[in-house]
C-alpha cells in the first residue's frame, strides 16, 4: 500500500502562505520563523516533484498546477479536521449513527424540517431513517434496531411520551359511487365498495386497523400509495388529512358523509429504544422532533 509522502501540515503551511499573502504574514500568524515556512513548502515541492509557487517581486503566486492542488488540499484538510472532531465526539459519547423509525402517518414535512434543524448540530452523527406501518414500529423497539421510534402503540415494557395527534379521515375520489348516492352512508354501504388498505410492514405482529371486514379490499405498501388510489378512483379509505387536504381543496377526493366514524384520531408517540442509554446525539433529534410537532 502507498503511503502519503506529504503531511497535512505541510499542507496547512502552503494554504496559510497563500491566504495571507506571503511567507511573512503567514509566519506571523502561525507563530513560526518564516524560514521554517520556507523550508516546509520547499520540501512539499520537492516530494511532489511538481513546482506549486513562483516569486513575483516579494510575493508567492501559485503556479498553475499549485492552484489545483491546493483547492484539493483544502478539502483533504477539512476532512482530517472533521475526522478528528467526530474522534472527538465519540469520545464524549456522540453517537455515530442514529437508527430513527417512523410510522408512515407522521407528517414528512415536519420530519424533514427536524432533520434539516439536526444536521448542524449533528457533529458528523448519520441517521438511518425507516419508514413503518402499524406493528413495524412494535417490532424495531422489540428488536433493538433503533434508538428512536414514532409509533402508534407503545409496546409492554417500554414508555413514550405522546407527540403529536393525526386525524384519519374517510374519502373517496368525487365520482365514486358512493357519492352518487348523495345519502348518509352505513357500514352496509360501505361494505358493498372496495376499500384501499395500508398493509402493516410488521412480520410478527401484524395488525388490521381500519379494515371493515369485506372481501373487497385492495392492500398496498404506503399511506401515499393509498392515497394515489383513492385519487385514481379505485376505492373508498381513511387517510391523514394532512396528505387528503389538497386533494379535497382540488374537489379530486370528497368526504364521505358517513353516518359515524368518518374521522378518528390516532396517538403517535415517541419512544427511545433503550431510554436510559440514550445518547446526546438522540436526545438532540428527539428535543427537535418534539418541538416542532408543538409548533404545529
Amino acid at each position: 500500500m502507498n503511503h502519503p509522502r506529504v503531511t497535512l501540515e505541510q499542507w496547512r503551511t502552503l494554504q496559510a502562505v497563500i491566504d495571507f499573502g506571503g511567507y511573512a504574514q503567514a509566519a506571523e500568524k502561525m507563530h513560526r520563523s518564516q524560514s521554517s515556512l520556507s523550508y516546509t513548502v520547499a520540501r512539499l515541492q520537492q516530494q511532489l516533484g511538481v513546482p506549486l509557487l513562483r516569486i513575483e517581486g516579494r510575493k508567492a503566486v501559485l503556479t498553475p498546477a499549485g492552484d489545483v492542488l491546493l483547492r484539493r488540499s483544502r478539502q483533504l484538510v477539512d476532512d482530517a479536521t472533521e475526522l478528528e472532531a467526530v474522534a472527538h465526539n465519540l469520545d464524549q459519547g456522540w453517537e455515530p449513527e442514529i437508527r430513527v423509525v417512523v410510522d408512515a402517518a407522521f407528517p414528512s414535512t415536519c420530519l424533514m424540517a427536524s432533520l434539516k434543524e439536526f444536521v448542524p448540530l449533528s457533529r458528523g452523527t448519520r441517521v438511518q431513517l425507516n419508514e413503518v406501518v402499524l406493528s413495524g414500529a412494535d417490532e424495531a423497539l422489540l428488536e433493538g434496531s433503533a434508538e428512536l421510534v414514532i409509533c402508534g402503540h407503545v409496546p409492554q415494557g417500554f414508555l413514550g411520551d405522546q407527540l403529536i395527534e393525526i386525524e384519519f379521515i374517510a374519502v373517496a375520489h368525487r365520482e365514486h359511487p358512493l357519492h352518487q348516492l348523495q345519502r348518509e352512508l352505513s357500514n352496509k354501504d360501505l361494505r358493498r365498495e372496495i376499500q384501499v388498505v395500508i398493509r402493516d410492514s410488521g412480520v410478527q405482529l401484524k395488525r388490521d386497523v381500519g379494515w371493515l371486514g369485506s372481501s373487497h379490499r385492495w392492500t398496498v405498501t404506503s399511506i401515499e400509495k393509498a392515497t394515489d388510489a383513492l385519487v385514481g378512483g379505485l376505492g373508498f379509505g381513511w387517510v391523514p388529512h394532512h396528505l387528503a387536504k389538497r386533494f379535497i381543496e382540488s374537489g379530486e377526493l370528497l368526504p364521505l358523509p358517513l353516518r359515524e366514524g368518518q374521522r378518528r384520531k390516532v396517538q403517535l408517540f415517541m419512544v427511545f429504544g433503550q431510554a436510559e442509554r440514550a445518547g446526546p446525539a438522540t436526545q438532540k433529534l428527539a428535543t427537535i422532533l418534539r418541538n416542532n410537532c408543538q409548533a404545529t
